[in-house]
């Protein structure tokens, strides 16, 4: 993720140490028999981009990919452009098939704004229908469909006219929202109104590392609280919209939204290292949780950003918080960037392959924390890249036993997502990392999906859930 995180006005709120924490020992999360301390009807299953696998797209990232930086590097790391991805637009009931051999209970997707919408005037049907038969085949194989809506791309009509900085952006994004709850609210109850705002303003409008490549902490913080308010729009036309209830528990609607976060370890005792390091934390982790709580966004930086406003059906708008969780980072304070900090990785921590820490006891500290919200979690990603594999099956053994172990405290986790269900298209990246528990071979015209080490590690926790994976 970014190394340019701001900072907010909030006193630090920094991951409390905590005398009775879990041990996440290798030997002790190996022990544990995964999966056996979860509920029935907990959602154990797989997350999904549209963008990032469908293939086909025509978009504001697909705009991205095919540009360059000043000095003629291309956008994209790797050189590659989405293109045909996995082709899953055309492969769905392959991968339909893949969610069948893990035993998985529940698959998240997203819509992709830009095919079913693209002009102002324009609406593809025929993708609407499509996507509302994967729905429909979804929870026919008893797999529950968790919708999210916006996952990071947008139309060109709507980035060329200033995307998240446009308040016409919000009213075309509840159109949008509430047409799609009345075509697929007859199969979806779980909704993700928007994946990880936070990220997407960081990188996108500070950061300047994704579309449209800003680096302006204003236009920063409008993105962030035009998401948010974006969200509480959405969620008021699900709930007008979707008024069916598909699997008979009582609930039309289960609306929240992913957020994304990270652990900012201080990287000393140093007063400097505690403070910037509780800074980034309050900004990064707690903004959009906080707006969620009070109904009101307020961002602050001195002399440059002031925001403080109540936004209309914001407070309540959430029936679950979604929370994408990978890694932990350590904050050493330094004038010289705009967070006052760098953020870092010491020697001799494990690592993926993106160079992140492997570090599963983070999301139990998070699970911890926001179940002090009192309402109901699901981890709406969770994992890494990994080339090879051969790391994947204990980061998804010790992630599970962070939940388990969350769950025994009290936490009302109901769901766990693991990111991804096949290597896709990873953003500014490329396709050089691989996040899939089933890999993919691009080089082959039927996109090959082939098992990785942690397919069994994934089947296994799913028999002992009660689940059935098929073969």
């Amino acid at each position: 993720m970014s190394r340019h995180l701001l900072f907010s006005f909030a006193l630090p709120l920094l991951l409390a140490a905590c005398s009775d924490r879990p041990s996440f020992e290798p030997d002790v999360v190996k022990a544990a028999r995964l999966g056996e301390g979860l509920p029935a009807g907990f959602m154990l299953g797989t997350s999904t981009a549209a963008h990032q696998i469908e293939g086909g797209n025509e978009n504001s990232w697909s705009a991205w990919e095919r540009g360059q930086w000043p000095d003629g590097r291309p956008h994209i790391k790797d050189g590659s452009v989405s293109g045909a991805a996995t082709d899953s637009w055309n492969r769905f009931d392959e991968d339909v098939r893949l969610m069948e051999r893990l035993g998985s209970n529940a698959y998240r997707f997203s819509v992709e704004w830009a095919r079913l919408q693209p002009t102002r005037d324009t609406w593809d049907e025929e993708a609407l229908a499509r996507y509302q038969r994967w729905a429909r085949t979804l929870r026919q194989k008893g797999i529950t469909p968790l919708v999210t809506l916006y996952h990071f791309t947008l139309p060109l009509w709507v980035s060329e006219a200033g995307g998240w900085e446009d308040p016409a952006t919000l009213e075309a994004f509840e159109a949008f929202a509430g047409r799609v709850a009345e075509a697929l609210g007859g199969e979806v109850d779980w909704w993700c109104t928007v994946n990880e705002p936070n990220v997407y303003a960081v990188l996108g409008y500070l950061d300047g590392e994704w579309p449209p490549g800003k680096q302006d902490m204003g236009a920063m913080a409008t993105v962030l609280e035009n998401l948010i308010e974006a969200h509480a729009r959405a969620a008021r036309q699900l709930r007008q919209k979707d008024t069916v209830d598909a699997d008979g528990d009582g609930h039309a609607t289960r609306v929240g939204l992913a957020h994304h976060v990270r652990v900012f370890q201080p990287a000393s005792g140093t007063t400097a290292d505690t403070l910037v390091a509780g800074l980034t934390d309050t900004f990064f982790n707690e903004s959009v949780p906080e707006a969620l709580r009070t109904g009101r966004v307020r961002l602050s930086v001195p002399g440059q950003v002031s925001i403080d406003r109540e936004v209309a059906d914001l407070k309540g708008s959430i029936d679950y918080l979604g929370i994408n969780y990978y890694t932990r980072d350590y904050v050493r304070q330094y004038f010289g960037e705009p967070s006052l900090s760098r953020q870092y990785v010491p020697r001799g921590r494990e690592r993926n392959d993106l160079g992140w820490e492997l570090y599963p006891e983070g999301l139990y500290l998070f699970l911890m924390r926001y179940a002090e919200l009192g309402l109901p979690l699901v981890v709406t990603e969770n994992g890494m890249a990994d080339h090879g594999g051969e790391q994947r099956p204990f980061y998804l053994q010790s992630h599970l036993y962070a939940v388990e172990q969350a769950r025994a405290k009290g936490a009302d986790v109901r769901g766990y997502f693991h990111w991804s269900l096949i290597d896709n298209f990873e953003w500014a990246e490329g396709y050089e990392p691989k996040f899939g528990l089933f890999s993919v071979d691009l080089a082959t015209p039927e996109k090959t999906r082939s098992e990785t080490p942690a397919v069994a590690t994934f089947q296994e926790i799913a028999r002992n859930l009660g689940l059935t994976p098929l073969p």
